[in-house]
């Protein structure tokens, strides 16, 4: 029998953590950077005696919430473009329930995370223990169990010896390119302390390698076919080619081919927007230039995306009685929809082989990449100068909104600042190195369409889940990811509210961030969902018991957290704060109150929503109507 290490379950899998590393092209890295936890029973005396004992190189940081510091982890991953990750680690019951909303995000995100969410005894000898609830139908069943559907694998240690296997499993699942996302190990907490002699050869450095895989020769022909077969391709930019690292490769094709760029929320900024052909984001939140790409299209070449419903305006965007499909893409399923030609490849290697394949093919776009990037730009340069008005006003977003209603939020929250205006004001202001991170709102539509990103990498948008919440915890993670970088958290009121905890983690740990806090007092993307589709303003606004609009003082909670706070209701404000913010070393928070009704719209797209087919209400019957007229051109699969 080899060598042996006596260990308890919880020690063995802090020093295997300590062991895994990563190659990329040659350039062997740490993957496991630390962990964040939350103790309490179930894990504090087991993963937390063990990195007390001996973290090895594992960076602790202390979470104020689950589902918040998974989701910092979650942001740590994606900004380290899946090359690094962070582990989590939970208390029995309600800790441990509040990583599924965080492992959902990730999963959506197919972004790398391991969940270590302690677990009820395995010997069931104190049963029930303090937080496990009872199921007639099965003991087994814990709170865990609901973290299955969530991971992209899940297991449950009962044993010491069983970790081996599933270790080697999850590191597998997380490395994995096409398949990457959340694992969940549940460690029962008695066998936590339990001892085991284990194998030594268990504990040797492991690299997992994360290679390029290369198209086919096959592949290759069918994809320099049909593209050379096409007048106006245009290239689809996912969340695939950035953590590819395609930059380079999705110029060269460009240029050499005169084939426009279009981006997806995930996409956006793995190309800089100064690049000539670049048209911004595409779909619901898109720009008019690229949604104008698109439509023109006759080939769709795909690179690392979903094909989410707001990419496709839910299968509106395209022409679909003359447009085909050249999906690019590791994750095989990917590559098959809206019927594809399937291309199974890493973005980098493909794009690179089709450049040399596609010589003197150029596409009849033309002038009208320029001229269609001419005409949005004058559009954002309206949009960032638009003005309230105090009679005659009227609002970019559709719906049932009076002058009077306008005026009355001007009044309650004392400002006549637009969103448009603050988001385009926050983008100039900041440093162009900078990384911006949000995630849930009517932002995410304002910044696809309004945030010019001039360095790559350095926009970071959660939109694969729209998890509220993620804002504040997030910007941590990228943070930690860029600690020589300033972070700026874009994040809506109610968003705010829902989880802004790790703001006081950032504090502790002295981990700067900012927070720039866009006030209009209520779930405003909602809201004009609500009364676009012929319904009133019915409990999206924050209005009090009496009806009156809430002007909440956000900058008190953050001064109270020990944060350098500002005020800043004008564009002249704005940019002053950012530049007084650059200079302070703890983290920051900007107020700003922006009117409702103020954010940018749709640009010749559509987003199938369901709309009540019987209603007394008129317009709710006219909602309902559009909606089925734009059902019968949408693609049905």
């Amino acid at each position: 029998m080899g060598n042996t290490i006596r260990l308890t379950t919880a020690q063995a899998l802090i020093k295997f953590l300590n062991q895994q590393y990563i190659s990329v092209d040659g350039v062997e890295t740490p993957f496991v950077e630390g962990v964040f936890a939350v103790f309490g029973h179930g894990n504090v005396l087991g993963i937390g005696q063990a990195l007390e004992q001996e973290p090895g190189h594992l960076k602790v940081f202390p979470g104020k919430n689950e589902q918040g510091m998974a989701h910092a982890a979650i942001a740590y991953a994606k900004e380290n473009l899946r090359r690094k990750i962070f582990a989590v680690t939970a208390s029995s019951g309600p800790g441990s329930a509040n990583l599924v909303t965080a492992a959902a995000t990730a999963l959506a995100n197919n972004l790398p995370v391991l969940l270590l969410p302690a677990d009820t005894f395995a010997s069931r000898q104190p049963d029930p223990v303090l937080q496990q609830f009872e199921q007639e139908y099965s003991f087994a069943v814990t709170t865990n169990d609901a973290l299955k559907p969530v991971s992209r694998y899940w297991d449950r240690i009962t044993r010491p010896e069983q970790l081996m296997s599933s270790l080697l499993r999850a590191f597998e699942v997380l490395t994995d390119p096409a398949r990457s996302g959340p694992v969940t190990i549940c460690l029962c907490q008695d066998t936590e302390g339990e001892a085991f002699d284990y194998d030594a050869g268990f504990f040797r450095k492991r690299v997992h390698y994360m290679d390029r895989l290369q198209p086919s020769a096959r592949e290759l022909d069918a994809a320099e076919e049909r593209i050379r077969a096409s007048r106006k391709p245009v290239l689809l930019v996912g969340g695939g080619a950035k953590y590819s690292g395609a930059r380079e490769e999705l110029i060269a094709l460009s240029e050499a081919c005169d084939i426009p760029l279009v981006e997806t929320h995930a996409g956006k900024s793995t190309v800089e927007y100064t690049f000539a052909n670049h048209l911004g984001g595409t779909g619901v939140l898109g720009t008019s230039a690229a949604n104008a790409a698109v439509r023109e299209a006759d080939l769709i070449i795909g690179i690392g995306t979903r094909y989410t419903d707001f990419t496709t305006a839910s299968k509106t965007a395209f022409d679909f009685e003359r447009a085909q499909f050249l999906n690019i893409n590791v994750s095989r399923m990917q590559t098959y929809k809206l019927e594809g030609l399937s291309v199974v490849a890493d973005a980098k290697s493909a794009l690179a082989a089709l450049h040399g394949r596609l010589g003197g093919y150029r596409s009849e776009f033309g002038s009208r990449i320029a001229e269609l990037k001419t005409d949005w730009d004058a559009e954002r340069a309206r949009l960032g100068e638009a003005k309230f008005a105090r009679s005659g006003f009227e609002p970019e977003v559709e719906g049932q909104f009076t002058q009077e209603t306008l005026n009355g939020y001007a009044d309650a929250l004392g400002t006549e600042l637009t969103q448009t205006a603050a988001v385009i004001a926050v983008n100039e202001a900041i440093d162009k190195d900078s990384v911006m991170v949000s995630s849930a709102g009517s932002l995410p539509g304002d910044l696809q369409r309004l945030w010019n990103a001039e360095v790559p990498n350095t926009y970071h948008l959660e939109y694969g889940y729209s998890c509220m919440g993620y804002e504040v915890a997030g910007a941590l993670g990228i943070r930690l990811a860029n600690p020589e970088r300033e972070v700026y958290s874009l994040v809506g009121d109610g968003s705010f509210l829902m989880m802004h905890s790790e703001l006081v983690t950032a504090l502790q740990t002295g981990n700067k961030i900012n927070i720039m806090l866009f006030d209009n007092s209520g779930f405003g993307c909602i809201n004009n969902l609500q009364m676009e589709n012929g319904g009133g303003s019915f409990h999206c606004e924050f209005r009090d018991h009496e009806g009156t609009i809430m002007n909440i003082d956000y900058a008190k909670i953050a001064e109270g957290y020990g944060a350098k706070v500002y005020r800043a209701n004008t564009v002249e404000e704005i940019r002053a704060a950012i530049e007084d913010a650059k200079q302070q070393r703890v983290s920051t928070l900007i107020e700003m109150k922006v009117l409702p009704k103020t954010m940018s719209h749709g640009y010749d797209s559509w987003w199938n929503v369901g709309v009540a087919e019987v209603s007394e209400n008129e317009g709710v019957r006219e909602a309902h109507r559009r909606r089925t007229e734009k059902l019968r051109t949408a693609k049905q699969y």
